[in-house]
């Protein structure tokens, strides 16, 4: 017994890394790649940033890769174990399906944790440390050498701009200086420059070429300042640094989410003092407050919701994976993987349904997350059942 105990944690545990592995891999390529390389190709960050950026998104490509990875282990192992014919040989033996595999549940529920610890905490904070070092890079433009015909909008205040870009020497130079980050008040033009980084000072220094400043004044009137040779420009970049970041919803760690709901929930209560005349209010004023409440807590509520729920998709994938392998009775690799894919995006399209329901509470969209476990363990539990039965 405890042979076929250790020969299947040994063939699930092979299986679990390999998926996760190829799980990542794809993910990588399709979901994470695609907002690396384009700044690798612009110049915007070095190689080596790239593969440290990659190592901070592996993390939380886990998030989706763990369960779905358990999930084709299930189908592979059980599948091959049934098609060749070590499932009836344990029958035989007089040992149930359900022993049989108690040490892959209780592995299984373990990789629940590891998953809650992975979306409510390591994947997001992994996914605000990418952000970070792209913006941070994004932002240092000691490095960064103004790719050519793109807006940079990286410093706060500025948007800058460049026809072309030889090793410094620009031509078609472009200066927005920005109100509130938004309106462009001064536009500083220059058929050629060049710029210089002062990393002392922390600034930029554009040494323009016939430069010509359009500013807008008060009651739309309109400055225009020009000047014959050279003339220089400095952009400082110590705002960068201050510049603050502020985690979205959906890169908060379950703590962080909790904070930022019990903070709202106390900034949108009655104050105290109403307490004794709040049972006078207008009841469409008191349904209208809390309606406002609502709309503004269940973003947080949904993705609180969904980082717990989530973490319970192993147990979940474990109890109806099992049984399909043994139904499908197959050795091939590429049946189980189909099945595999087949079942997520069954699971995925309550994730995607409840996520886009987050700003519709009276449809209570945090738990919509949970039926797909209740559902696949349902299923699951009755199909492992039937299949200990031999039916």
């Amino acid at each position: 017994m405890n042979t076929l105990h250790k020969y299947l944690l040994r063939q699930v545990l092979a299986s679990l890394l390999l998926g996760m592995a190829i799980f990542t891999f794809v993910l990588l390529i399709g979901d994470g790649l695609k907002e690396i390389l384009p700044l690798l190709i612009g110049g915007q960050v070095r190689f080596g940033t790239m593969l440290e950026a990659i190592g901070l998104l592996i993390p939380f490509f886990w998030v989706y890769a763990l369960p779905m990875g358990l999930l084709t282990a299930m189908l592979l192992v059980f599948g091959r174990f049934s098609a060749d014919q070590e499932l009836t040989a344990a029958r035989a033996s007089g040992i149930s399906l359900l022993s049989l595999i108690t040490p892959v549940l209780l592995l299984s529920l373990f990789c629940c944790g590891l998953s809650a610890w992975i979306n409510m905490d390591l994947g997001p904070r992994s996914r605000v440390a990418f952000k970070k070092l792209i913006s941070r890079e994004q932002a240092d433009l000691a490095r960064l050498q103004l790719p050519e015909k793109q807006f940079i909008r990286d410093i706060p205040g500025y948007i800058v701009y460049v026809d072309k870009n030889h090793r410094g020497d620009l031509q078609d130079v472009m200066v927005f200086v920005l109100q509130h980050e938004t309106n462009v008040t001064t536009t500083i033009r220059a058929p050629e420059g060049r710029l210089v980084t002062d990393m002392k000072n922390k600034q930029l220094v554009f040494d323009l070429l016939n430069p010509q400043m359009v500013t807008l004044m008060q009651n739309d009137r309109v400055r225009i300042d020009s000047s014959r040779g050279w003339a220089s420009y400095i952009i400082p970049l110590s705002s960068m640094e201050n510049h603050p970041y502020h985690p979205a919803i959906s890169d908060m760690t379950f703590w962080q989410l909790r904070a930022e709901l019990n903070d709202l929930n106390q900034k949108l209560s009655l104050p105290p003092d109403l307490g004794g005349t709040a049972s006078d209010m207008h009841l469409g004023q008191l349904g209208e407050a809390e309606k406002q409440r609502s709309d503004l807590t269940e973003p947080l509520r949904v993705e609180m919701h969904r980082q717990v729920a989530f973490s319970f998709a192993c147990f979940s994938f474990t109890l109806i994976g099992i049984p399909l392998g043994i139904r499908v009775h197959r050795r091939e690799t590429n049946i189980g993987v189909a099945i595999a894919l087949m079942l997520v995006l069954i699971y995925y399209a309550f994730v995607m349904l409840g996520e886009s329901l987050s700003g519709r509470p009276e449809f209570a969209p945090h738990l919509i997350f949970w039926l797909p476990n209740f559902v696949f363990q349902a299923v699951g539990a009755v199909l492992l059942w039937r299949a200990n039965r031999g039916i």
